[in-house]
C-alpha cells in the first residue's frame, strides 16, 4: 500500500512539469508589496527570484556574520566568525534558474579537531510554470517559520537568531526533494507544498531538538519521506502564515528493522510539527509573534532503539516588538539609515513531555528576554548589540555522565552580552 501511495505522489508532483512546454509566461512575478511583505530585505539573489532576470545571466551574492559574546555568570568571552555564505545562481532562460549557496560555519574546518563545517545551504533548480507558479527540485529550505527562508543577518533583530527558530525549528533546515509554490491572482494568498527526505532519529541528541536528525543533503536515506506545506496571507500591514511538517524518522530498510525488531516504512515513527506566525509593520514600528509545537508519539520506541532520550513533545513561542528610531527623523544623517530598538521574549521547552523510558531535563525548559539595537548604516550592512537574560529549570544530575571532579554549579539564571556585524549583497 505504501509503495502505491509513493508512486502516486511522484506522479502528482511531476505532472505539472508537462505544462512547461505549453506555457510561456515567464518566472514568478512579485506584485506590489504591503509593508509587512517588505520585512524581507533584498539581495543579489532576488535578481533570479522575481522578474529581474534576463534570458541568461549569472548572479553572485552572499552574506555573513561575526559575533562577540560574554557569559556574565562564568565571566567567559568568545569571538567567532559565525558564517560566511557565497551564493551563485544562473538564469538559463525565462523558465529555468539555478540557485546554490555554499556555507562555511565557524571560520574553518580542520581534520581531527572539533571545528566548523562546510556545506551546501541550498542547491536546486527552479522551473517556472507561469507568472505565479513554480517548482523547485534539489536541496532547498522548506517554508517553515519566519527565519528558515529569510535568515540573512540584516533581516532579523539581535546578534543571535531567535532560539525558538534554532532548536524547535532547526534553521537553516534544508532537505532534498521537490516543492511547488504558487500565489492566487485574485487574493493576496501564497501557498507551498513539498515532499522531502525524512529525518533520521538515530541522529537525535539530547538537548538539541531535531538538529541532529537532518541529513542536509548528505547521503540522505529515501526509505522514509516527509511532507511540508505553508499558507501565507497578506492583509494591509499584516502577514500571517501557518506551516507544517509530517514525516517518518526511521530510515531503516525492512530487513534492518526486522533484525532489530523495530518499525520501518515511509512514515515509521512519524514526527509532526505545526507552526503559526504573524508579522505587522507600519511606519517605523514592527511586531512579530510565532508559536510552534512538535509531537513525537513514538519517542519511547526511538529511545529503546537509539537510547537518545527523545521527548514526546516540544514547543516554543516568541513575541518581538521593534521601532526604527530614524524613521521619523528628518535629517541628512538619517537618510537611508536605520536604528532599530527591539525587545523579544522567547519561551521554549525541548522536553515538554517524555515517554516512560525518558529522563526529564529541567535545563531544557527555558525563557529568554533579549533587548538591544540594530544599526544599519546602509541597507545591506548591520551592526548589532544586545543583552540576553536567560532562565531555565533545575539541572537533573542523573544526566551527568562521568562529571569532572571539580564542576561549577549549574546557573539557572544567567545573562549574555552580544555584539555582532553582518552583511548581505
Amino acid at each position: 500500500m505504501q509503495s502505491k501511495s509513493f508512486y502516486f505522489l511522484i506522479v502528482f508532483f511531476l505532472y505539472p512539469f508537462l505544462s512547461i512546454a505549453q506555457n510561456d509566461r515567464g518566472t514568478l512575478n512579485h506584485q506590489a508589496m504591503t509593508p509587512a511583505q517588505k520585512l524581507v530585505a533584498q539581495s543579489g539573489e532576488d535578481l533570479l527570484t522575481g522578474n529581474n532576470g534576463e534570458e541568461s545571466q549569472t548572479v553572485i551574492s552572499g552574506y555573513g556574520q561575526a559575533s562577540f559574546q560574554r557569559d556574565n555568570k562564568f565571566e567567559n568571552n568568545r569571538v567567532n566568525l559565525d558564517r560566511v555564505v557565497l551564493f551563485v545562481g544562473h538564469q538559463f532562460n525565462r523558465r529555468i534558474a539555478l540557485f546554490t549557496e555554499l556555507e562555511v560555519e565557524d571560520a574553518k574546518v580542520e581534520g581531527g579537531k572539533p571545528s566548523g563545517t562546510v556545506g551546501m545551504e541550498q542547491a536546486y533548480l527552479k522551473f517556472s510554470l507561469n507568472a505565479r507558479q513554480y517548482f523547485v527540485a534539489g536541496l532547498f529550505l522548506p517554508r517553515i517559520g519566519i527565519l528558515n527562508e529569510n535568515h540573512l543577518p540584516i533581516n532579523y533583530n539581535g546578534v543571535e537568531r531567535p532560539l525558538v527558530e534554532q532548536f524547535i525549528i532547526p534553521s537553516t533546515w534544508r532537505e532534498i526533494g521537490i516543492g511547488y509554490y504558487g500565489q492566487l491572482s485574485t487574493f493576496p494568498l501564497a501557498y507551498s507544498v513539498a515532499v522531502v527526505n525524512g529525518l533520521n532519529a538515530g541522529g537525535f541528541e539530547h538537548g538539541t531538538g531535531l538538529i541532529g536528525g537532518r541529513s542536509e543533503g548528505q547521503l540522505a536515506s529515501a526509505n522514509n519521506i516527509a511532507f511540508t506545506a505553508a499558507l501565507n496571507a497578506y492583509v494591509n500591514n499584516f502577514k500571517f502564515q501557518i506551516s507544517g511538517y509530517a514525516g517518518g524518522t526511521v530510515p531503516l530498510t525492512k530487513y534492518q528493522a526486522d533484525s532489530l525488531k523495530t518499525i520501518s516504512g515511509f512514515f515509521a515513527a512519524p514526527l509532526y510539527l505545526g507552526e503559526a506566525d504573524l508579522q505587522y509593520a507600519v511606519g517605523g514600528f514592527a511586531a512579530k509573534i510565532l508559536g510552534v509545537y512538535v509531537s513525537y508519539p513514538d519517542a519511547g520506541e526511538i529511545n529503546s532503539l537509539y537510547a537518545n532520550n527523545s521527548p514526546e513533545s516540544m514547543y516554543g513561542a516568541y513575541a518581538e516588538l521593534s521601532y526604527d528610531i530614524f524613521k521619523n527623523i528628518n535629517s541628512d544623517y538619517t537618510i537611508d539609515k536605520q536604528l532599530i530598538a527591539f525587545a523579544r521574549y522567547e519561551r521554549l521547552n525541548m522536553n515538554a513531555s517524555i515517554p516512560e523510558n525518558g529522563i526529564i531535563d529541567g535545563t531544557l525548559d527555558q525563557s529568554h528576554l533579549i533587548v538591544g539595537f540594530n544599526f544599519l548604516p546602509i541597507h545591506n550592512v548591520t551592526i548589532k548589540a544586545d543583552i540576553r537574560f536567560t532562565h531555565t529549570g533545575p539541572q537533573n544530575r542523573a544526566l551527568l555522565i562521568n562529571p569532572p571532579p571539580v564542576i561549577l554549579p549549574y546557573q539557572q539564571d544567567n545573562s549574555f552580552i552580544n555584539v555582532g556585524v553582518g552583511y548581505s549583497f
